[in-house]
């Protein structure tokens, strides 16, 4: 037996592929809630409020059927959809609470 095919050279290439995917992830929650906090800049401009239960339920639907179709537990994914929304809600209504700096808003910037 060579070492390629080893449990621990094995496990180290199951490893490398978490991390990899791991930053994928961190970087695409970046861009999301870059994207999330120029809706709460817009939100707030126009005096909207910061939750829309509409979109949420929409958008919970479509990635329990997105979930479903990727072999993902949806359950799973429900949860992990709704930490995020809590969290983009928070921010919205800090933005809001706060005012909007439109000369130093990401929205303002064309980000």
């Amino acid at each position: 037996m060579n070492d390629a095919s080893s449990p621990q050279a094995q496990l180290a290439e199951y490893r490398a592929s978490i991390d990899n995917i791991d930053a994928a992830l961190v970087h695409m929650l970046a861009e999301r809630f870059r994207c999330t906090k120029a809706v709460g800049v817009l939100k707030a401009t126009h005096g909207l409020p910061p939750a829309d239960p509409s979109r949420e339920g929409q958008q919970i639907a479509r990635l329990r059927q997105l979930a479903k179709d990727a072999h993902l537990d949806p359950d799973f994914a429900e949860k992990f959809l709704n930490f995020v929304i809590k969290e983009v809600i928070r921010h919205h209504e800090q933005i809001a609470a706060n005012g909007v700096d439109l000369k130093n808003s990401a929205a303002s910037r064309g980000e």
